[in-house]
C-alpha cells in the first residue's frame, strides 16, 4: 500500500489512514502546525465505499447502520445540505441508524449544527477513529475532503451528497431536498423585542470575500429591502443606515442564527449558509451568486430567486481574497444594483398606503 506525500494527503479526495490504523481527516492535519507524516488512502481498504474512487449504489432498505466517514464538510452551508441527504434517507427508511465521523478541529459553529442534528437523526463520533472499531458487516462510506472531488463543482450539491451516499437522486422527492429537516430542531426564542415584530434579514458575509456582498453596495441593498417591504432590516455586521439594525450581539451561536433566519419575513443574501437555512424554513429569499452557478445550489428551493453575476473569470473558484478578484466582484455588484432585483413572491409587499 503506497503512502501519500504531505501535499497529496491534504488534497486527497477522501479520508486518510495513519500507520496505526486510525482514520484521519485531512482537514485536521491541515489545521495542526506539525509534520504531516505518513498516511494512506482510506478508500483503498477493503469494504470502504467511496464514490470518489468508484460510483456505487447501496440498498438502504436492507442495511441498518451506516457509517458516514468524514462527512459532511467543515462549512455550515455544505453541512446543512449534506445532512439534508441523510435526513432524506432517514425519512424514507426510518429504521436506519447513521453514525457520522467528524473532524476534531472543525469550526465550533459548524459542530453546533451537528450537535443539534444529533438530537434528531444522527450519532456523532470524533476522528481520529480506529478503522477496526467500525464493524465490517456494516456500511462504511467515505465522504472525506469532498472539496477535492471532481463532481463537487459540477453537480447540484444535494445530488452530489446523495450520490456520495450511493443513492439514485431521482428516487428522492424534491420536497426532501430543501433542508426542511431544520424545522424539526429545537431553537431558542428571539429576544423579546423581536418575537412578535416583523423584520427582513440582510446576510452579506460569506466565508470568503469573493462570495460576499461588497461593503460598498450594502447600504443600497438595505434601502432596496426597506423600499420593497417597509419593515426593519436586521443583519449581521455594522452598517450606518437609518432602517438597519445590527443583531450580531444577539446571535451568539448557531442555534440563535438559525432562529433569526427562521422568523424573517424575507432574506437577502449571497452564496452563504443563510440561503440554505431560509429554504429549510420556507422563507422567501433573494441570493446573489458570483463563483457558482445558482442551479448547483438552489435548484430545489422554490422560494429563492437567485441572481448570477457575470463573472466568468471567477467561475468555480472556492475562495479568494485577492484584490483583483474582489474588485471584479465589486464592479459586478455595482452594475447589478442598478437594475431590478429578482424578488420572490411573499404574502406582504409594502406600499405607501401602509
Amino acid at each position: 500500500m503506497l503512502s501519500l506525500s504531505a501535499d497529496a494527503a491534504l488534497t486527497h479526495p477522501g479520508s486518510l489512514l495513519d500507520p496505526h490504523g486510525r482514520i484521519i481527516a485531512p482537514y485536521d492535519l491541515e489545521q495542526r502546525d506539525a509534520p504531516i507524516g505518513e498516511h494512506f488512502a482510506l478508500a483503498a481498504q477493503p469494504g470502504i465505499l467511496s464514490a470518489a474512487l468508484r460510483p456505487f449504489r447501496l440498498d438502504y432498505a436492507s442495511v441498518r447502520t451506516v457509517h458516514v466517514i468524514n462527512g459532511m464538510g467543515v462549512t455550515l452551508g455544505d453541512s446543512i445540505i449534506g445532512l439534508t441527504a441523510i435526513a432524506a434517507l432517514k425519512a424514507a427508511h426510518p429504521h436506519l441508524h447513521f453514525v457520522v465521523y467528524r473532524p476534531t478541529l472543525a469550526p465550533a459553529y459548524v459542530e453546533a449544527l451537528y450537535a443539534l442534528a444529533s438530537e434528531r437523526f444522527i450519532e456523532i463520533r470524533r476522528l481520529p477513529w480506529p478503522l477496526n472499531d467500525i464493524p465490517r458487516d456494516e456500511a462504511r462510506i467515505d465522504i472525506g475532503n469532498h472539496l477535492f472531488w471532481p463532481d463537487f463543482m459540477t453537480a447540484p450539491m444535494i445530488d452530489f451528497f446523495l450520490a456520495s451516499l450511493g443513492v439514485d437522486t431521482a428516487t428522492i422527492a424534491d420536497a426532501l431536498k430543501a433542508n426542511r429537516w431544520l424545522q424539526s430542531l429545537l431553537l431558542p426564542q428571539l429576544p423579546e423585542a423581536w418575537r412578535d415584530r416583523p423584520y427582513v434579514l440582510f446576510c452579506p458575509d460569506a466565508s470568503t470575500p469573493v462570495r460576499s456582498i461588497p461593503p460598498a453596495v450594502r447600504g443600497a441593498l438595505v434601502t432596496r429591502l426597506y423600499e420593497r417591504f417597509g419593515l426593519p432590516v436586521l443583519g449581521f455586521g455594522a452598517l450606518d443606515h437609518p432602517h438597519y439594525e445590527d443583531v450580531t450581539a444577539l446571535s451568539g451561536n448557531t442555534a440563535e442564527f438559525l432562529a433569526w433566519v427562521k422568523h424573517a419575513r424575507y432574506v437577502l443574501t449571497s452564496d452563504t449558509a443563510a440561503v440554505h437555512i431560509a429554504a429549510g424554513f420556507d422563507v422567501p429569499t433573494t441570493a446573489f451568486f458570483t463563483t457558482v452557478a445558482p442551479e448547483l445550489r438552489v435548484r430545489d428551493y422554490p422560494l429563492c430567486r437567485p441572481l448570477a453575476l457575470a463573472l466568468p473569470a471567477l467561475r468555480n473558484i472556492q475562495a479568494s481574497d485577492r484584490a483583483q478578484d474582489v474588485a471584479r466582484v465589486s464592479a459586478a455588484y455595482e452594475e447589478a444594483i442598478l437594475g431590478e432585483l429578482p424578488w420572490a413572491a411573499t404574502a406582504f409587499v409594502w406600499s405607501p398606503k401602509h
